[in-house]
């Protein structure tokens, strides 16, 4: 079991982390991509071939584009769930537990920050996407931490870790 202090200052610090490169990366396909795009003929950056491309998109919605048009309800969401990681924060033990809080927090603020800040009004702004893979949606640094999040997440809820860090007994 790992001190509550300790644990806080991972959360937070993975969280402010994922922000930085989520705001950064964002910016540079705003300035990059954006005006390729606009310019019209200059397609996707190729990173890896063609399995990994930088492109631009905006979205609306969610995860996969669901929902969109619906995205005060994300941006309510969002709120509600950071307001929930930072009270449960309060209960971790466990370093694991810190991190996949932290990529959590740090992704969907990502994203919240688009959604208050972008076009076309606060709340209902669209989140920048830029990563492209073969027959898959476009996504960004955000939806990538929300996701590896999540699947710790699960991991740690198989081995039967719990928040403050105790291995589930039988």
């Amino acid at each position: 079991m790992t001190s509550r202090r300790t644990c806080i200052s991972v959360l937070v610090g993975v969280a402010a982390t994922v922000v930085l490169i989520d705001r950064l990366t964002k910016a540079w396909a705003v300035d990059v991509m954006l005006p390729r795009l606009q310019a019209g003929g200059a397609g996707p950056i190729d990173v890896i071939g063609s399995w990994i491309r930088f492109t631009y998109t905006e979205n609306t919605g969610a995860a996969f584009s669901l929902g969109t048009g619906y995205t005060w309800i994300f941006s309510i969401i969002a709120v509600v769930v950071a307001v929930v990681i930072v009270r449960t924060s309060r209960q971790l033990g466990s370093l694991g537990w810190s991190i996949a809080f932290g990529g959590l927090l740090g992704g969907l603020l990502g994203n919240l920050i688009d959604r208050l800040t972008r076009e076309p009004s606060p709340g209902m702004g669209s989140v920048v996407d830029f990563i492209a893979f073969p027959n898959f949606p476009v996504f960004n640094v955000a939806d990538m931490s929300i996701v590896g999040s999540a699947a710790l997440m699960v991991f740690l809820s198989i081995r039967g870790i719990d928040l403050k860090g105790r291995a589930a007994t039988a």
